[in-house]
């Protein structure tokens, strides 16, 4: 499916539609520039601009770019983003979370690089009984910094960035707005659980991050250069 033109109705209606079933969906390799990217993203609603705007493309702050190049195109040896090798959520340290996140693959690397999915409808569905109950209710906080700082200890928020993005707290079961269905809403943003003890917390948001990792509801997506990922936060 080509993407380098807009869609009528009746066709982003059948790729929405596709979206809330599947929640990841993978287009072909294909010339996709930065404002055409963006005009894509409004498909699915307003374009939240992370807070982090050392990362934005040029030109273009509704796009954020992970790159180990440097200033004259060479490898710099140092890892983009450490924050993206432990699951996350994206955008869960925000009040108004993040409804689509889209991946485009500029340029691939011939091994390695590959990007993870995880169920978390079945997450929360295989829970034990006694496990839906217990966190039936329970909120967690989730801290950008907290996550940043403990994956990042060299590359901080600054002041400025930390100050713009306080922590936030969201259920940790989460009924979809769209398709009902609950899930877990946690992963590594998150850092302690409201009216629990710090270490409390902290240690059942771990258990229930490993309890959400199923072999047969992960997807694990070898790049190939300009495919597109879009999938449902």
């Amino acid at each position: 499916m080509r993407l380098d033109a807009e869609m009528d109705e009746q066709l982003f209606g059948a790729v929405y539609r596709a979206f809330l079933r599947y929640q990841v969906l993978l287009f072909p390799p294909q010339d996709l520039p930065p404002a055409r990217q963006v005009s894509l993203a409004r498909r699915f609603g307003e374009v939240q601009i992370h807070v982090m705007n050392q990362y934005h493309a040029d030109g273009y702050p509704e796009l954020y770019r992970l790159s180990n190049l440097d200033e004259q195109g060479r490898p710099s040896g140092r890892h983009p983003d450490k924050g993206t090798l432990a699951w996350h959520t994206d955008g869960s340290w925000q009040r108004v979370t993040g409804q689509a996140t889209i991946i485009y693959g500029e340029v691939m690397p011939e091994a390695g690089g590959e990007t993870h999915f995880c169920d978390m409808y079945g997450a929360y569905e295989r829970l034990p009984p006694s496990w839906k109950a217990r966190i039936a209710k329970l909120r967690a906080v989730h801290n950008l910094d907290f996550s940043r700082n403990r994956r990042h200890g060299e590359d901080p928020l600054t002041e400025a960035q930390r100050r713009a993005r306080p922590p936030v707290d969201h259920p940790v079961v989460r009924t979809h707005p769209e398709t009902g269905r609950k899930c877990l809403y946690l992963g590594d943003h998150a850092e302690y659980i409201v009216d629990m003890p710090y270490d409390e917390g902290r240690a059942l948001i771990e258990e229930l991050n490993a309890l959400a990792i199923h072999a047969d509801l992960t997807y694990e997506h070898h790049w190939k250069a300009r495919e597109l990922l879009i999938w449902d936060n």
